[in-house]
């Protein structure tokens, strides 16, 4: 089995790059939604995170209302800190469960962690893999494409590129630099790439 943790900021590109990697094959593991997943209503975590931020997070049916969230944790690092410690080691604890799942079902499988927060983790999640790919953009393109693909505003866009690490620390852990600032056609031969080193390590 080969593991590669795919992470870059956010709106860098990582999911057009995690989409082709798991058209050659790859077994593809998503973050975001295991964090969506253990935060459904009935679930501890959900229930830790109104006990900790307020019952305005929640919305009238009980489930989690991000956007409430949101504003709380991308304004106020240390809140973000103690949402962070409720959801990431449920994440970390599904996605190892994922991984075993899929070398068992095949040796060989390549598998693709696509997570956005790789270079905030402790440093020994980072040892788990075998690859680190980072899928990077300038912010000024980021900022572009939050406010013409997810109706975000200049400043909440900032704010949210300012609440992930910095460019140079997710570029100081990667393995291979995905440059995602130009076609989708160069993204995918970028990616295309990873993949057949990949599939050496396997063969």
């Amino acid at each position: 089995m080969y593991l590669i943790a795919l992470t870059g900021g956010i709106a860098s590109g990582k999911s057009t790059v995690a989409a082709h990697l798991a058209e050659r094959g790859a077994v593809h593991i998503d973050a975001d939604q295991l964090a969506r997943e253990i935060v459904e209503p009935g679930t501890p975590a959900l229930a830790a995170i109104a006990a900790e931020f307020g019952e305005s997070v929640l919305a009238p049916d009980g489930s989690l209302d991000r956007a409430a969230l949101g504003t709380i944790i991308f304004s106020d690092s240390e809140r973000r800190e103690r949402l962070n410690a409720i959801t990431h080691p449920q994440v970390w604890s599904r996605t190892r469960q994922l991984i075993d799942e899929a070398g068992a079902s095949d040796p060989r499988a390549i598998v693709v962690y696509d997570v956005p927060l790789l270079a905030e983790a402790a440093a020994d999640r980072r040892l788990a893999f075998d690859l680190i790919v980072v899928v990077h953009a300038d912010a000024e393109t980021r900022i572009t494409r939050m406010i013409t693909q997810r109706g975000l505003t200049a400043v909440e866009a900032a704010a949210r590129i300012g609440a992930q690490a910095s460019d140079a620390e997710r570029l100081a852990i990667a393995d291979v630099v995905i440059d995602n600032s130009g076609t989708v056609e160069q993204t995918h031969l970028q990616a295309d790439a990873v993949w057949e080193r990949a599939v050496s390590a396997v063969s």
